[in-house]
């Protein structure tokens, strides 16, 4: 699985996550959590970055901006997994 329990299971944002997937899907699932953990991280303040959500959810550029982070981060879990160990050993 993408994501490691913590040994508090009430502490899920506490989650520390591995690179290492069993498929491409999850890896895209991994490097969307990346990105949410980078936001939240960098505004930490979540009354401010709910405030903030309804104006960058409306902007194309923002939107861009972010799917841009998000596929920078599923390169490096991609790479993280060899492609997927070369699309599973070329089956």
């Amino acid at each position: 699985m993408f994501a490691q329990q913590t040994e508090n299971p009430n502490q899920e944002e506490k989650q520390s996550l591995s690179l290492i997937t069993e498929t491409a899907e999850e890896g895209f699932e991994v490097a969307i959590q990346l990105a949410r953990k980078g936001v939240t991280s960098t505004q930490p303040d979540k009354d401010v970055l709910f405030m903030l959500r309804d104006v960058y959810s409306k902007d194309p550029d923002a939107l861009i901006a972010s799917s841009q982070v998000i596929a920078i981060h599923f390169q490096t879990v991609a790479a993280a997994n060899n492609y997927w160990r070369q699309e599973n050993e070329d089956q």
